[in-house]
């Protein structure tokens, strides 16, 4: 069965995830206490034991995500389900997680960009008033006209039926407003920090540009599509350049899928906790079958 693996972005985090794995896996304990010495403080307390607002914020629960993500594809190794994997998929901030587990750099060297992703992204929310929300039951050429009515982004194109927008709060506000009479079934406000993949994201963009720039990236050994144009990346240029792009621009989910799906990818593990990615590939095709890796149990 050709297998492929689906890492979560922002938002998916939950305070307990990794700790059974922790408590299980020698290898999870060892990148667990990894990651505590590379960021230089107790990282694995706040994943297992919260609180849940400290485990919220950006600078935090980016590299959450990221160590919990790696350390489930290394279990799955381990346990031989990866032998016909093709492709590792991340949504925003786990395309780096996917980028890690495809050899383009190391564990340690994966968390310190993301640490500095997050924090970029973090300061960038503090010194902006930015929203986000979601258009339900519309299409793209119709989110698109909104977005532009309204002077805000496109964040997000989740999978069909689902459209994130982004930018300038009070500007997200007017477009949720007038979602239902342009077309859209429903605009649900989220409850974020900021206006992410949106130009408020232009400073933590330009400033990401100077971390990637003497990082050493290699060739993939899995296919990784970014999230920028939907389409492979291979070269390390081209790599950093498109994760550099991703900040200010939409997430082209279901393009990414889809051009997994040409790759002949029946089978996916969700590297993450709840099963949101889940929930986009049955939309994207029904017959994609979707495994959760995120606790012990699952393996």
């Amino acid at each position: 069965m050709v297998t492929g693996l689906l890492f979560s972005g922002q938002g998916a985090q939950r305070v307990g995830m990794g700790r059974s794995l922790y408590d299980n896996s020698a290898t999870a304990r060892a990148l667990y206490d990894e990651a505590n010495a590379v960021l230089g403080c107790d990282f694995k307390k706040i994943c297992f034991e919260g609180p849940e607002e400290e485990l919220t914020q950006t600078r935090v629960c980016q590299p959450a995500l990221y160590v919990l993500g790696f350390t489930a594809a290394r279990i799955l190794a381990e346990k031989g389900k990866l032998t016909e994997n093709r492709t590792a998929l991340g949504l925003s901030l786990g395309e780096l997680t996917a980028l890690a587990v495809a050899g383009v750099f190391d564990f340690a060297t994966g968390l310190r960009l993301v640490a500095a992703r997050a924090e970029l992204m973090q300061k960038a929310c503090e010194t902006t008033h930015g929203g986000m929300a979601a258009l339900i039951g519309g299409d793209r050429a119709t989110a698109e006209a909104l977005a532009r009515e309204c002077d805000i982004d496109l964040a997000n194109l989740n999978c069909p039926g689902q459209i994130v927008v982004s930018g300038e709060g009070e500007n997200v506000v007017k477009a949720t407003g007038l979602a239902k009479e342009r077309g859209f079934k429903m605009a649900v406000p989220l409850k974020v920090a900021g206006a992410y993949h949106s130009r408020l994201m232009a400073q933590a963009s330009s400033a990401y540009a100077d971390v990637l720039k003497d990082a050493t990236f290699h060739p993939p050994r899995w296919t990784v599509f970014t999230n920028v144009t939907g389409r492979e990346v291979r070269a390390a240029d081209e790599i950093k350049a498109a994760l550099v792009q991703q900040i200010v621009s939409p997430v082209l989910w279901e393009d990414c899928q889809r051009a997994a799906l040409a790759l002949g990818v029946a089978e996916y593990y969700e590297c993450g906790p709840g099963a949101v990615l889940a929930g986009f590939a049955k939309r994207i095709d029904k017959a994609l079958v979707i495994k959760q890796a995120c606790e012990w149990v699952d393996f």
